[in-house]
């Protein structure tokens, strides 16, 4: 099965979810800003990929907070984060099996999916 992570209202999530439905790619939503997110769901992400690339901190979310939680971050602190502040999760994370995508790439997400 695969689920697809993030918030609704997110222009990429819109666009991968639209992605996934033209492909014939039966897959669960998972709204974290609603849901939450499981801490051993970003721990593994995180584990997988790195906390560099599961954070998004180009976004409005992030730069938001204050600049000592910006700062001198590590894997644990973003985890941190990511658990108290969901929407600085990049979208969408997807998983599929042993597959795991962060962000929408169609031409990855096509090779690997369908």
């Amino acid at each position: 099965m695969t689920t697809i992570y993030g918030i609704p209202n997110c222009d990429t999530m819109k666009k991968a979810r639209a992605w996934l439905g033209t492909q014939g790619i039966e897959h669960a939503f998972h709204d974290y800003r609603k849901a939450g997110v499981p801490a051993e769901r970003v721990r593994a992400w995180v584990e997988r990929l790195g906390w560099e690339v599961v954070l998004n901190r180009r976004g409005t979310s992030f730069r938001a907070l204050p600049e000592e939680a910006r700062s001198d971050l590590n894997a644990d602190r973003a985890i941190a984060i990511m658990l108290a502040h969901p929407s600085t999760i990049k979208r969408p994370v997807v998983e599929s099996g042993d597959e795991l995508f962060v962000g929408f790439d169609p031409d990855a997400w096509a090779r690997a999916l369908c």
